[in-house]
């Protein structure tokens, strides 16, 4: 019997507000309140039809295509212009992929459609990249990941933008990550690529934000898929050694649904998907996993290519049972990026150097290596018999894995115009009877051009696995699990319950409370304080308890002279973190940024909503000296930074730190422990944005002139206002203001 609780609930913050100008987003944070709770669903079916590919790993996440028919050599049908990083998805007759375009000040993201039958352009969707390291040829790193159930498309941008699109291109919500919860880019460009199950979109990054989410760690937000909203937040390891980008799994392993994946703190954990506890974690390196686990017959199979725990050698490929205890290891492999593929009893992963190793599954027993390049970071796709496998320098084998050697069928070479190999980091995707490649050289489709084509109709239910009637409640949730809201918002809290593996049980009515000066509670609803605030909501049902964070915005227009905080306190900003305390200074009250104890001196901080549009922001800065060392500080607004650079004698206007892409730059001489007024303005006027700022002695009449301009024809429309600092000497920030 089929038992639905549906609840629909619109309480939405913010209107939504598109700009589509020849096919460019600007898209302001949609931080929707719309609760779509579907509760009791029994289903039994596959999460896609075989015949599609919606994640970078395929229907069953584990590389494996059920196609046959394919081609044993390279069979272009048709080849797309398009410069690709990741893994395409196929799905409901569509290819979407993720890469980058353009020259200069032109240089851009672009999300693409393309039909799979004949390969023409759907629709594409461009995006600014902003408050990033990470630099134009790392673009599209992150495959997206798609719902048979909606037809949504999830895309993760190195901006830090975080999409959903429906088929045709439409912005059904996206979430600003960066400005909305601290997540950290490094220059090497690795993100994560979205995760669907169930009624869950789940991306992770690491994030440095505010309260208990102070400290840098890998943290994992399940967002639901339809409307934005956050479900949960978990945060399994501990402190991370490196970016990462593995991408995890989803398994239902002794009648627990799990998400299990790679963490930067060197660990595999797994976490029920349904609420994000921790089941178990198992330690494997003294670095980041950027591998993806496979798993098969409830066993996880897990790699890296880094300094093991317990011996001097290099790599490890690694066999985890259930309870996350290790059940072989095959050492001295250098398998840091590629997922294996599990198929028939055997494990085949690419190392660093791209050679396939064939394993036993069962005893890690080394059956073959067989090489098909110099670089490996892609992974192989078992189908019809063959491995299907990418190298970096542009090559794509086809290979006869038998059992005890393989045989490589065909070796395609990619090269660019100028005649170097083009890149190809991605993975194959498998549907329809043909195979589809995002590379740097374009999309291609091989296949048999004579072979019908027809698109499968898909199936869209997940096994959602309801609790049994009269189960024990374990674990209480409350949706939304946080909240970013400007002051005065009413928001709706609603508490469910599950049991003791994960599976839900159903909204439960709870006693709620308050701990922090956020706002009045009425029951489940909240009006947001006026001011800026931070705290929690609690829920309390029985014996169970649940936490939610909110953050009270400041409002549009603020003024914030520091006065009313507590020395060392940090304010409830997006980034603050432990990189920005309140000092008493000489019978003043003012923000400090200290040179960072680890990691990098250079942070931002936000306190608006990403929506936000046409300000002005203005503080007073000053910068001192250490030894040698002299700090670069500044304001932003609509996604620019403004920076007086100390060591250069410089102002700087930009907005990509990689490329610089619109960057204006003028001298201009600054002295050491001298108070500096910084005011910056943001225009947009048609298709550009004129940014100003200026720059004068606290102490001294403002100019009349701006002392920088600049303009960008690619234009920010929005973003939260925030400070810059890079900090090998103390900044001191005090009297800000936005208006």
């Amino acid at each position: 019997m089929l038992v639905m609780y549906l609840e629909w609930t619109i309480n939405a913050q913010h209107p939504l507000s598109l700009h589509q100008d020849q096919g460019r987003l600007a898209v302001p944070n949609l931080r929707l309140q719309l609760p779509f709770a579907l509760l009791g669903l029994l289903f039994a079916a596959p999460s896609a039809h075989p015949a599609d590919w919606p994640s970078w790993r395929g229907p069953a996440q584990n590389g494996v295509s059920g196609e046959t028919g394919l081609v044993a050599s390279w069979s272009p049908i048709w080849h797309a212009a398009f410069t690709g990083r990741s893994t395409p998805i196929v799905f409901n007759g569509r290819v979407f992929v993720i890469g980058r375009r353009g020259e200069g000040i032109a240089q851009e993201g672009v999300v693409a459609a393309f039909d799979a039958q004949d390969g023409a352009l759907l629709w594409e969707r461009a995006y600014n990249i902003f408050h990033t390291t990470i630099p134009f040829n790392r673009v599209g790193w992150a495959s997206p990941a798609g719902d048979p159930a909606t037809g949504y498309v999830y895309v993760h941008t190195v901006s830090g933008l975080f999409f959903c699109f429906d088929r045709d291109g439409k912005v059904v919500w996206s979430r600003s990550l960066t400005e909305e919860f601290g997540r950290i880019s490094g220059y090497g460009g690795r993100i994560h690529t979205p995760v669907v199950d169930e009624n869950l979109v789940i991306i992770s990054y690491l994030s440095s934000n505010w309260g208990s989410h102070t400290p840098g760690r890998h943290r994992y937000f399940a967002f639901d898929k339809r409307s934005g909203e956050i479900v949960w937040i978990a945060t399994p390891g501990g402190r991370p050694l490196d970016t990462t980008y593995s991408v995890p799994v989803v398994a239902t392993i002794d009648g627990v649904r799990l998400l299990i994946g790679g963490n930067a703190d060197g660990s595999i954990y797994a976490m029920k998907i349904r609420t994000g506890e921790t089941v178990w974690g198992f330690k494997l390196s003294r670095r980041g996993i950027n591998s993806s686990v496979v798993v098969a017959d409830d066993k996880v199979y897990a790699a890296h290519s880094e300094e093991n725990l317990d011996n001097t050698a290099l790599g490890r490929v690694v066999c985890i049972d259930a309870t996350g205890r290790e059940v072989w290891r095959y050492d001295g492999v250098f398998a840091g990026y590629s997922s294996p593929v599990f198929y028939d009893g055997r494990l085949y992963i690419i190392d660093n150097s791209a050679n396939i190793h064939a394993l036993a599954a069962e005893t890690g027993q080394v059956h073959w290596i067989h090489n098909i390049g110099t670089v490996g970071k892609g992974s192989p796709v078992w189908a019809d018999g063959r491995l299907y496998a990418p190298e970096v320098n542009g090559r794509f084998a086809i290979v006869v894995p038998g059992r005890a050697a393989a045989e490589t069928l065909d070796l395609a070479e990619l090269a660019m115009p100028d005649g170097r190999p083009a890149e190809l980091f991605g993975s194959p995707a498998i549907a329809y009877g043909r195979i589809y490649l995002s590379t740097e050289a374009g999309v291609y489709c091989l296949g048999d051009p004579a072979a019908q084509f027809k698109v499968a109709g898909t199936a869209a239910n997940y096994p959602r696995e309801q609790a049994p009637r009269g189960a024990t409640p374990a674990h209480l949730q409350i949706i939304p699990a946080e909240v970013v809201a400007q002051p005065g918002a009413h928001l709706s809290f609603r508490a469910r319950a599950f049991d003791a593996q994960g599976r839900l049980i159903g909204p439960v009515a709870a006693a709620w409370s308050l701990a922090g000066p956020v706002g009045q509670l009425d029951g489940n609803m909240l009006v947001l304080a006026d001011a800026p605030s931070s705290g929690k909501i609690v829920a309390s049902a029985g014996e169970l308890t649940a936490e939610a964070r909110i953050a009270v915005l400041p409002p549009p227009i603020y003024s914030e002279d520091f006065e009313g905080f507590a020395a060392d306190a940090s304010p409830a900003w997006v980034g603050t973190g432990s990189k920005f305390k309140v000092r008493a200074m000489e019978g003043n009250k003012v923000l400090v940024k200290p040179p960072a104890a680890r990691g990098l001196h250079r942070a931002n901080t936000y306190f608006g909503a990403p929506d936000m549009a046409g300000y002005t922001i203005q503080a007073d800065l000053l910068g001192t000296k250490k030894r040698r060392a002299v700090p670069d500080m500044g304001l932003i607004a609509h996604r620019y930074t403004l920076d007086m650079m100390g060591y250069h004698q410089q102002l700087q206007i930009r907005t990509w730190a990689a490329e610089l892409r619109m960057a204006q730059t003028v001298p201009f001489a600054s002295e050491p422990g001298v108070w500096y007024t910084m005011k910056m303005q943001v225009e947009i006027e048609g298709d550009r944005a004129h940014i100003r700022g200026k720059v004068w002695p606290r102490d001294e009449p403002e100019p009349a002139k701006w002392s920088i301009q600049a303009v960008d024809p690619l234009p920010n429309r929005s973003g939260s206002p925030g400070i810059y600092g890079y900090s090998p000497a103390e900044i001191y920030y005090d009297n800000l203001k936005v208006w």
